[in-house]
């Protein structure tokens, strides 16, 4: 079973010129098309004066989940370029996007290739990659009375509270460790009032 991944310790920037045109790599932790897409937003607004965002990203420790766009480029010469560096330094949970600003003279699909291929490959040597543990994430949810009881519980166990929040009742995502995961979650069930929802691994 796999139990650890690669990925990039956060956002790095990578940048290529040729013949007049100005790639700039981008290459981020992501673990879901949703935040993906969030971010390919964000770098839109940021260079809404750019031709292209072309980009790839590839999910879970699996690596089953992985898309490429050439957003209007011709077919297979902007995301696959992106997509094979990603797969060439094992990355997972990562997204990358190439903004291109058109310089005039058109590079042909040999050229484009190269261009995105190696702002993406800029993008990934400018940051820090790091190998992760995978991760299972749960949200719980219970009453005050059960409160002190499962804060000890937490803090007996060392867990690694992700985020927590208190309205009409106690709200805690928690990140559990494979091996320990099923232990946790039993003994969290013998909380009455608790209710565990199980948020998936990465």
């Amino acid at each position: 079973m796999i139990s650890r991944y690669r990925t990039l310790k956060g956002l790095s920037e990578g940048l290529y010129k040729e013949k007049g045109s100005k790639f700039i790599g981008y290459a981020i932790p992501c673990y879901s098309e949703e935040e993906a897409k969030i971010l390919l937003e964000e770098w839109r607004k940021q260079h809404h004066q750019a031709r292209h965002l072309c980009y790839a990203y590839r999910f879970g420790a699996d690596m089953k989940v992985y898309r490429a766009n050439d957003d209007g480029e011709p077919s297979n010469s902007a995301g696959a370029p992106i997509l094979g560096q990603i797969k060439s330094y094992e990355l997972t949970n990562v997204l990358i996007g190439v903004v291109r600003y058109y310089g005039g003279t058109k590079l042909g699909v040999g050229g484009l290739i190269t261009a995105y291929k190696t702002a993406a490959q800029e993008a990934i040597e400018a940051g820090t990659i790091v190998e992760r543990e995978l991760m299972d994430y749960i949200e719980i949810s219970f009453d005050y009375q059960d409160m002190p009881e499962v804060m000890n519980l937490i803090k007996r166990m060392s867990l690694d509270v992700v985020s927590k929040e208190f309205t009409d009742l106690g709200y805690i995502k928690l990140a559990l460790e494979l091996e320990k995961s099923n232990e946790i979650k039993g003994l969290l069930k013998e909380f009455d009032s608790l209710e565990l929802t199980d948020l998936g691994s990465s």
